[in-house]
């Protein structure tokens, strides 16, 4: 129901506009930078920038006096959910820099080259990859770390580079969607107002059979007789430890925060014993990766006012009475969660910003339809994460054919993404067989989660 106290900010369908102006100059640039061949064109234009003048765009439009608007931006950024989520950006950005410095993404490579069959070494690249993506929260990330090798391991072997680098994509995205530290995971649980632990139960059985079927596949038709030498993989076990501790510690439902903070400290102490930093360069390094989570966190913050204006000024209210024309149960609204969020990412080319932009009325569609936001959470970061690697002008898609210097495009490597495709073809399944609704035993409307906006 609509707050009195602001009914002169009411103007229903058209406070939407200022949505609409973010997603355009942040769309509008990136193709018309593509078409300068400009590289990263669609990560070109600073999606904060992009966020504050659709927020300059409803200061404009939208009725009422300048403080009244001012007070429910500030109120939206200062939202609980959307300063958790900023803190949680920083400590897993601080994690990530802290293990990368200290050799850890290297050894973790190079433990699993040296484990698995060369004759497996697709189905290999996959796993590798997918553990990289889930212990560290970054497709792009494990793009990086990986590709090159996948790239050297195609040349020495005889696979086919198409190949490997789906199967590094696939694993990147499948990393991406269910680590519990993943600016995607971050986004959809704070959002929908659930916990990352029951979000983690439900991804897990979304993806666990897409999963174990592309390596079937991998094993089967993505194999080479050829070997490498093992000698040159070296790698040291304890440089592991900090991935595993926050996997663990995680899935067992220990609090985010300590989670990630414990991760640092051990992290920060492997690096101190191996010489890879002083005390002074390591708080160095977890500043880095503090400011390298800059873009996510202003946009966080920006899109968290910008969406309290918009739903004050009844945006949300009219997207759901429009829902309602088209949605008639949970099913079709699972559906339309799952439409909205992939529609948006193929638009703007970033799973975060995709979830960023449609939680607000993914939690109205669950207490209008009854949906469990675990299962809006699950769906969110599914969605976007599968079209965030089919789609060529990803940062991810970009990053991969940019390592083989214009031997592979993204047409030719899309075939090769099976997993994306399963996982999609999973999703769906599940929305009209919920074979992982008994996971979590707790009753969703028994207990209270966060209300949208729109029922405040």
């Amino acid at each position: 129901m609509r707050d009195e106290k602001f009914s002169d900010l009411y103007t229903g369908g058209k406070s939407l506009i200022p949505f609409f102006v973010f997603v355009a100059i942040y769309l509008g640039c990136g193709i018309v930078l593509e078409l300068y061949d400009v590289p990263m064109a669609f990560y070109q234009f600073p999606a904060p920038l992009a966020a504050t003048l659709g927020i300059v765009t409803a200061f404009v439009m939208l009725k009422g006096s300048f403080e009244v608007k001012f007070n429910i931006f500030i109120a939206g950024c200062g939202d609980a959910n959307i300063l958790i989520m900023c803190i949680i950006y920083l400590l897993a950005g601080g994690f990530a820099a802290v293990c990368k410095a200290m050799g850890g993404i290297g050894s973790t490579v190079n433990m699993g080259l040296t484990f698995i069959p060369a004759e497996y070494l697709s189905a290999g690249l996959f796993i590798i990859t997918a553990f990289i993506a889930t212990a560290t929260g970054t497709s792009v990330g494990s793009v990086v770390a990986v590709g090159p090798i996948a790239i050297a391991i195609a040349e020495k072997t005889g696979i086919a580079l198409p190949l490997v680098l789906g199967c590094v994509m696939g694993g990147s995205m499948l990393g991406d969607n269910l680590s519990i530290i993943s600016d995607t995971t971050i986004a959809s649980t704070r959002t929908q107002g659930c916990a990352m632990r029951d979000k983690f139960k439900l991804n897990l059985w979304l993806t666990i059979i897409p999963a174990l079927l592309t390596v079937v596949l991998l094993v089967f038709w993505g194999n080479t007789a050829i070997t490498i030498e093992k000698s040159k993989h070296t790698y040291d076990f304890i440089k592991v430890l900090p991935y595993l501790l926050v996997l663990i510690t995680a899935i067992a439902g220990v609090n985010v925060f300590v989670v990630l903070f414990g991760g640092i400290v051990l992290a920060g102490l492997i690096g101190l014993w191996y010489n890879h930093f002083t005390f002074l360069t390591l708080c160095q390094t977890i500043y880095a990766g503090f400011t390298g989570m800059i873009d996510i966190f202003l946009l966080s913050l920006l899109i968290g006012g910008l969406a309290r204006l918009v739903n004050r000024a009844g945006g949300i209210e009219y997207l759901l009475k429009l829902a309602h024309k088209f949605i008639s149960g949970k099913r079709s609204a699972e559906l339309g969660i799952a439409a909205i969020v992939s529609i948006t990412d193929i638009a703007v080319a970033n799973n975060t910003v995709a979830i960023l932009i449609n939680g607000e009325v993914a939690k109205s569609l669950c207490h209008s339809f009854k949906v469990d936001p675990r299962r809006s959470a699950a769906l969110l970061s599914t969605f976007s994460s599968i079209f965030q690697g089919l789609i060529p002008y990803g940062a991810q898609m970009l990053i991969l054919t940019g390592f083989t210097t214009g031997k592979v495009s993204p047409l030719t490597i899309l075939p090769y993404t099976w997993f994306l495709y399963l996982l999609a073809l999973s999703a769906i399944v599940s929305i009209f067989v919920p074979f992982s609704d008994g996971l979590i035993r707790r009753d969703p409307w028994n207990y209270e989660f966060d209300k949208p906006e729109s029922q405040v």
